[in-house]
């Protein structure tokens, strides 16, 4: 579809499912988003302009029919937890067929920044800085209290299918061509170790800096819900502590701009649920090895022609700083 023609339909599609829209104007296609196509304007009315996000599989058309239910599924996972006060976008309306443009939605866009040098280093977020650990815990807390029944149209994943999943990727694309030790022992070390099913909630599943907008005040909004399931809660206050995270601030765990302590207090306040520290870091070591195998991943689609791109090798580099970082974890345990 020709851009001139997307436009005319996504202004269509916008007057259709907005009322008081005449138009939309500034359609620009972001950078974000490696998976779906992200795109921003504005839509035109009689009040003021309000500022909105498309996101939609690439040229609208999903990979497959599993990935199509995904992206609705995203869209009302999104503005159920909107609507139970969770900081995630305002859904406005739910691409349809008639629409013309393929499997997406439209969201309500928050101004921030998702960057996360700018973020560590800019002097715009020097005040916000010190409160952002316990803010993430805030939130992560506000995620997991969202009812399970509303969301019954999520997969549940225990710690033991966590790490077959990964493993399969593993064994399917890597172990043959390009072993790594390090990774073989995090797998054993991990598999010995996994927790028992215990408390299960919603898990957003990518909680981590580039997923959360800032702004000066501290955390706005978090993006990518893409992969959200039920699971351990634990999962999400690691992830964010993850090394690759933090941008070179590996005194500060949590993003690059906190403390864990900060992070657990927080949580414990507004969720009444006790932090298991080393239930946490089992998950750190997780998904210090699971970014290592995405990584690797990424590297693999490139190598096989399945995506060339320059952002796929350069990610794919990647996985041996999640081998040193694994070695580092174990080498404490």
């Amino acid at each position: 579809m020709a851009e001139a023609e997307f436009e005319a339909a996504l202004a269509a599609a916008t007057r259709r499912h907005l009322e008081g829209t005449t138009g939309i104007a500034d359609l620009r296609r972001l950078s974000a988003g490696a998976s779906q196509e992200t795109w921003s304007f504005d839509a035109a009315g009689t009040g003021a302009p309000q500022p909105l996000i498309l996101r939609r599989a690439p040229g609208g058309v999903p990979e497959n029919r599993s990935t199509a239910i995904g992206q609705v599924r995203e869209a009302r996972l999104i503005q159920i937890c909107h609507d139970h006060g969770v900081k995630a976008p305002n859904v406005r309306y739910v691409l349809e067929e008639e629409d013309g443009l393929g499997v997406g939605f439209v969201m309500d866009r928050v101004a921030g920044e998702t960057l996360a040098p700018r973020i560590l280093r800019d002097d715009l977020y020097a005040e916000a800085r010190p409160k952002l650990a316990g803010q993430c815990g805030e939130v992560a807390a506000s995620i997991h209290a969202v009812p399970m029944g509303e969301l019954d149209f999520l997969p549940e994943i225990t710690p033991e299918q966590q790490w077959r999943n990964t493993w399969e990727a593993y064994e399917k694309f890597f172990l043959q061509w390009s072993p790594s030790p390090v990774f073989d022992y995090a797998f054993r070390w991990l598999k010995e170790r996994v927790p028992a099913r215990d408390r299960v909630t919603l898990v957003h599943g990518d909680f981590r800096n580039g997923n959360i907008i800032f702004g000066p005040e501290g955390v706005r909004v978090v993006l990518d819900w893409e992969i959200a399931h039920f699971g351990d809660p634990m999962e999400d206050l690691a992830w964010i502590c993850v090394n690759s995270w933090r941008f070179g601030n590996i005194d500060r765990p949590v993003g690059g701009f906190g403390r864990r302590e900060e992070l657990f207090e927080a949580y414990e306040r507004a969720s009444g649920v006790p932090v298991d520290p080393e239930r946490v870091k089992f998950w750190e070591i997780f998904g210090s090895l699971r970014w290592g195998v995405t990584c690797r991943g990424m590297a693999f689609t490139h190598l096989t022609g399945h995506d060339r791109s320059v952002e796929r090798p350069a990610i794919g580099r990647r996985s041996s700083e999640c081998e040193a970082d694994l070695m580092i974890l174990l080498g404490r345990r």
